[in-house]
């Protein structure tokens, strides 16, 4: 087993990865929505207030690597809640948008 384990850490390769100041410095986004065609995942991160709204980026992935993101996302939200409780709100409320004087 170890043998196996040695081996596989040989066998990966370290990738040197860039970043230029424009994306390193991140888009706002309070909504996101997401397309996709046999091929492809489309997802279009908006930034929108009041009657108006941008896509501030937007990120297209094969099916595959859709789903190891997701799965990501997942074990992220799971150690996210264990270090600060509960985040409140899903998927069955409506987005609230804006801000509210009430």
């Amino acid at each position: 087993m170890e043998q196996q384990q040695n081996n596989q850490q040989s066998n990966q390769q370290q990738v040197q990865v860039k970043i230029s100041d424009e994306v390193l410095k991140g888009s706002y986004a309070n909504m996101a929505q997401v397309a996709h065609t046999p091929e492809e995942f489309v997802l279009d991160f908006m930034n929108i207030m009041g009657g108006a709204g941008i896509v501030t980026a937007r990120v297209i992935m094969s099916p595959q690597h859709m789903k190891r993101v997701v799965a990501a996302m997942q074990e992220n939200i799971k150690r996210y809640e264990e270090q600060f409780g509960e985040i409140k709100g899903g998927t069955d409320q409506q987005p609230h948008i804006g801000f509210r004087t009430e």
